[in-house]
């Protein structure tokens, strides 16, 4: 194996376990982490991006998303929630230092990710309510 695939085999492999422990954790996101490691799993073996495809963490968090019909209403707000109290903790910080125009730039970024979550993502119907 080269030491791309290597590279990305350890990418995956950290990130997934990061977002297995977001999955039980609710203040740790567990979909962007999940995200990169479908993506790193996809650059370094089709046997390991294979089987991270076929895993129940997969399916739950990313495969609805990935195929198109969005996210459920929870997982949003569980995203933007989560994002939102990271991006606090750090314009908090840098507000105490008078980092003012990282401030806004951090408050730019902030806005950007609610306005693509709510209305970039489309936001599907959970499978519990269609029953």
């Amino acid at each position: 194996m080269n030491s791309k695939k290597i590279f990305w085999v350890v990418l995956g492999s950290i990130s997934l376990g990061v977002g297995v422990i977001g999955a039980f954790i609710p203040l740790l996101p567990s979909f962007p982490f999940l995200l990169l490691a479908a993506f790193s799993y996809s650059k370094s073996s089709e046997r390991l991006h294979n089987w991270f495809i076929n895993t129940k963490i997969y399916k739950n968090n990313l495969e609805s998303h990935l195929s198109g019909k969005g996210m459920t209403k929870a997982a949003k707000i569980r995203v933007m929630c989560t994002v939102t109290v990271f991006m606090l903790f750090g314009f908090i910080m840098m507000i105490r230092k008078a980092l003012y125009i990282p401030c806004a730039i951090l408050g730019v970024v902030w806005l950007g990710h609610m306005i693509y979550f709510i209305w970039g993502v489309k936001t599907r119907v959970d499978d519990s309510e269609e029953e």
